[in-house]
């Protein structure tokens, strides 16, 4: 149908879109084109690399290793990868190229009844994305701190040091009546905190304008969609690998960097008999891939249909685990060189979380030589690892909106950079409480009850979903039909069984060892814990709710209209109906996907 003359500049944005989406009502006389891809395989790759590499890998995956067992932890770490990593993210891959749809519409076509899987997935994105993104304006703080003659954090004659518990260097874990002076450096410069979550205190005007400063990287690196975010990821996911290999060329070089790289990779082979290891281990391969977020699914709906996804998702997974094996060698060597420097052993030394990077990393970098070029480069390439993630997660909110309102979208603001301006402009706002003095509790509450307790949930729904109610024999045909051939035996036995089996486990555990969110020695009020219930129910909610819907809708007795919401609305066997592996274009590609609905 003819567009209209005045809707031509509409019609021209519309062109975008790969189909009509689930349970979208186009605009009268408008067509609906084909999807934008990626301009070339490598963007895809590097794009994925760069959300599924961040900052755990620098901070998490050291030190799990070294509380785990060392080079033992390797074992339950590499299984773990296998059996579960792999196969989930080579899941996702396959369910968004497949279908050229965000996460919402892509499982609610695989399962109606879960439907609110893919809503849920996309709002964990977007609340992640609000708070995670505080990182890296603590990153800019100490790049910008990092050009003086002195860097600022190496001593307690400053006015932020509260001098007579303060210490020039690092302390053994018996000396509870001091702090280091990079500790306070972050305490009470950075962060300048409060007693508590009570306190909300006033704003960090320099955290406020370094989050601005980021929010605006963010923009202009996805505001084009694919177009942008392809180019940007060729610097951003490639130039923190310099970095890392001049550190760790530079740390092995200092007196006692072997020690700590010995501690780290020494197996402690009693380790691999305590089940909490192996929950770490599997925790750590999901929530570094990104599995269940809904972005990995968002940027193969990008993809040409018969991209090698099987490749992808192999290469994707083996850099990821790449980096934070090779973060892990620069951590412990440089803690190593300060066990030396400081005569303490080494794990009076490691620590976990921000603190590794933002407290104990500060003091290695102000002892090396040429020490304010070194810790620019660090704290660079904190910003980048960050941005990619960022951006990652960005854009499935963004591809959502898209999906679901796209054209009504652009009936009102015209341009696609508006709507991610607004996107953008809404988690700045949500992320603003995390920049003020008690912005690090509210951070570290949300961060438990998000990135931890619902990613486990939406994990499990999201395989049980995919695997067993859509089913392995439609998931291979998919597969097939894409690359030519049918996944072997290893893949179609770890969607059917052990991935289910293995994030079913990681959930149980962590349920039998729950603990409220703490930062550092502080407790949590009873209400902040309420708080945080609250926080993971905003994402899951939605997943009980969507059934509901889908239920209520559907026709006829109760087993039949269970039988309508588990059956897919896409028909993967009508294989006539696919675009040709030589013509991607295809607009069978609408016809196809169309909702049955």
């Amino acid at each position: 149908m003819a567009a209209r003359a005045e809707d031509s500049e509409i019609q021209s944005k519309e062109e975008d879109y790969a189909m009509k989406p689930l349970g979208v009502k186009a605009i009268p006389d408008r067509t609906v084109q084909q999807r934008p891809t990626w301009s070339g395989k490598l963007e895809f790759i590097l794009a994925s690399v760069g959300y599924a590499v961040g900052l755990g890998n620098v901070w998490r995956f050291p030190y799990l290793c070294y509380r785990s067992g060392g080079g033992a932890f390797m074992i339950p770490y590499l299984t773990m990868l296998f059996l579960c990593g792999i196969p989930m993210l080579f899941l996702e891959f396959a369910v968004g190229q497949y279908i050229h749809l965000g996460p919402v519409h892509a499982l609610a076509k695989i399962c109606p009844l879960f439907k609110g899987v893919g809503l849920a997935s996309v709002i964990l994105s977007f609340v992640y994305s609000t708070y995670n993104i505080t990182v890296m304006s603590w990153a800019l703080y100490y790049l910008f701190n990092s050009f003086g003659a002195v860097l600022p954090w190496t001593s307690c004659n400053n006015t932020w040091n509260v001098v007579k518990n303060c210490s020039n260097g690092l302390l053994s874990n018996n000396n509870t009546l001091l702090q280091s002076a990079t500790q306070q450096f972050f305490d009470y410069r950075l962060l300048e905190k409060t007693n508590g979550i009570e306190e909300t205190g006033s704003f960090r005007w320099e955290l406020f304008g370094f989050l601005i400063l980021v929010w605006v990287f963010v923009y202009f690196g996805i505001f084009k969609g694919v177009k942008s975010t392809g180019k940007v990821v060729y610097f951003t996911a490639t130039v923190p690998y310099l970095t890392l290999f001049a550190l760790l060329i530079n740390n092995i070089q200092l007196p006692g960097a072997m020690n700590g790289i010995l501690y780290f990779v020494t197996p402690v082979w009693s380790k691999l008999f305590e089940v909490k290891v192996w929950v770490y281990a599997a925790a750590q391969v999901l929530n570094s891939i990104g599995v269940a977020f809904g972005c990995m699914i968002s940027m193969a709906s990008y993809n040409k249909f018969n991209n090698n996804i099987f490749r992808d998702a192999l290469v994707v997974s083996f850099i990821n685990s790449f980096t934070s094996i090779l973060a892990g060698f620069v951590i412990f060597s440089a803690i190593g060189y300060m066990s030396h420097i400081h005569h303490l052993p080494v794990n009076n030394i490691a620590t976990s979380g921000p603190g590794l990077v933002f407290v104990v990393y500060p003091e290695v970098l102000s002892t090396m030589p040429l020490f304010q070029l070194w810790s620019v480069l660090f704290f660079s390439m904190l910003v980048l690892l960050g941005l990619d993630s960022q951006f990652g997660t960005v854009e499935v909110a963004v591809t959502f909106l898209k999906d679901e309102f796209g054209p009504i979208i652009l009936h009102y603001l015209k341009r696609e950079e508006l709507l991610t301006l607004v996107v953008c402009i809404v988690c700045f706002i949500l992320g603003i409480p995390h920049v003020t003095q008690g912005g690090i509790y509210t951070f570290q509450l949300m961060d438990h009850y998000t990135a931890v307790v619902s990613l486990m949930f939406l994990a499990l729904i999201e395989v049980v979903a995919v695997s067993w109610i859509f089913g392995v024999p439609k998931i291979s045909l998919m597969v097939k039909q894409m690359l030519g051939e049918t996944p072997n035996l290893y893949f179609r036995l770890c969607w059917l069984l052990l991935c289910p089996l293995l994030v079913l486990s990681i959930l149980i555990s962590s349920i039998v060892k729950y603990s409220p969110a703490q930062y550092g020695t502080y407790t949590y009020p009873l209400w902040a814990e309420y708080v945080g219930w609250c926080i993971s129910m905003i994402s899951l909610v939605w997943i009980p709710l969507g059934a509901i819907q889908e239920m209520y809708k559907n026709k006829g007795s109760f087993l039949q209209r269970l039988k309508t919401a588990v059956t897919p609305t896409i028909n993967v066997e009508a294989e006539d109906l696919l675009p040709e592996k030589e013509n991607t274009d295809s607009p069978a590609c609408e016809t196809l996907f169309t909702s049955t609905q």
